[in-house]
């Protein structure tokens, strides 16, 4: 099965704490100085819908978003165009992405230094529902894709995967470490 319009959401560790309205001067900053890997367009704010998709960073391949769906507020990665490779390369690029995101995010000084990563959670979708409808025969096509990839990225440490089972939502896992690492620490695991 090939996995393709890969989302990730890296999970915020400290949500009470997170104003997202800094975040449209940042992200128009982001989109002036072009610093992603894809070409950035717009910024949409949807602060106003309750846990909804915050402020949105629209890209042409991608979006970028600090996103509260399910009152799970997180730094999403949106992949929209196709990427060549294999699952793994897909999944690769979309990690690094957010955690690329994430690290700007938290280094970012308007942001105050309050929006942090938790380094345990980590949720990916796939919006894709022809090829990746959600049901257990795609958990069970993926389940090796995705063992692979985890046990790269927390470096052999425990983890757990946990799937959604509405059929009607995007095929999705939540993944849990067992310890918490930086988002330093999975940016380098990446490429070891």
């Amino acid at each position: 099965m090939e996995l393709q319009h890969v989302n990730v959401k890296l999970l915020v560790k400290n949500p009470q704490e997170v104003d997202l309205e800094p975040l449209i001067p940042v992200f128009h900053g982001w989109i002036q100085d072009q610093v992603c890997e894809e070409l950035l367009l717009d910024v949409a704010d949807y602060r106003h819908v309750y846990a909804g998709p915050g402020v949105v960073l629209i890209g042409h391949e991608c979006n970028y978003s600090v996103d509260n769906t399910d009152n799970r507020l997180g730094v999403r990665y949106n992949r929209k165009a196709v990427l060549d490779g294999s699952n793994q390369d897909r999944l690769k690029q979309a990690v690094r992405a957010a955690l690329t995101a994430c690290q700007r995010l938290e280094a970012e000084p308007r942001l105050e230094g309050r929006l942090h990563f938790n380094g345990q959670e980590i949720e990916v979708f796939i919006n894709d529902r022809l090829v990746t409808l959600n049901r257990d025969a795609t958990r069970e096509a993926v389940r090796p894709d995705f063992q692979m990839f985890f046990q790269k990225l927390f470096r052999g440490s425990e983890y757990s995967l946990s799937y959604g089972s509405d059929p009607r939502s995007l095929f999705a896992v939540c993944v849990k470490a067992s310890q918490t690492f930086s988002v330093a620490d999975l940016l380098e695991n990446l490429t070891s």
